[in-house]
């Protein structure tokens, strides 16, 4: 059966084109749950090392007092990844292999954020 999160991730990974997998994790790359259409543990590796790369701008950013940011795009030659805050930490990912529709990804990972947020209530 799946989880209130997973159910939401599985709805923007079939609503990106392209996409093989969204995630919600914690501060530390944990993953919290998942939708992919790749191996598993793969996804978990993903899930992690984008979770470094938002902790690391976090501190970078949040030097200058304007706070962590909401989210970032990693253009990759084969695959785009989408990282973005939800709150306390947690952050929520979406990867679509090239070419993706940013402005669409974009879009279904600030609706999946509140979302999760909800869930998380």
């Amino acid at each position: 059966m799946m989880t209130p999160f997973a159910a939401i991730l599985q709805r923007a990974v079939q609503a990106t084109p392209n996409a093989i997998g969204g995630a919600f994790a914690d501060a530390d790359g944990e993953m919290v749950d998942s939708f992919s259409l790749i191996d598993p543990h793969e996804w978990a590796v993903i899930t992690a090392h984008y979770g470094v790369v938002l902790a690391q701008l976090s501190a970078a950013l949040g030097t200058w007092h304007f706070g962590g940011p909401e989210y970032f795009i990693a253009l990759h030659k084969q695959l785009d990844v989408i990282v973005h805050a939800v709150e306390g930490g947690y952050y929520a990912l979406i990867a679509a292999r090239t070419p993706a529709n940013l402005g669409m990804a974009l879009e279904t990972m600030r609706t999946t954020a509140i979302a999760l947020r909800k869930e998380m209530q």
